[in-house]
């Protein structure tokens, strides 16, 4: 898990930079899915289905 939290971190702030400075490429590709992939893997993960899931019947109810 510390690893998996590691990585989390690691790949958030790359691909932070990586928006801030507008450089958008095949490698910033790679490091948001990178990004999601180890997120997942995070306790995280389930706050993150529980809203995305709250939004989605929020919408199909307006």
């Amino acid at each position: 898990m510390a690893i998996t939290v590691s990585l989390v971190a690691l790949f958030g702030l790359v691909l932070y930079f990586l928006l801030r400075a507008g450089n958008l490429t095949y490698g910033s590709a790679f490091i948001a899915t990178g990004f999601g992939f180890f997120l997942a893997s995070t306790g995280a993960a389930t706050p993150i289905n529980q809203l995305t899931n709250s939004v989605i019947d929020a919408f199909s109810n307006l």
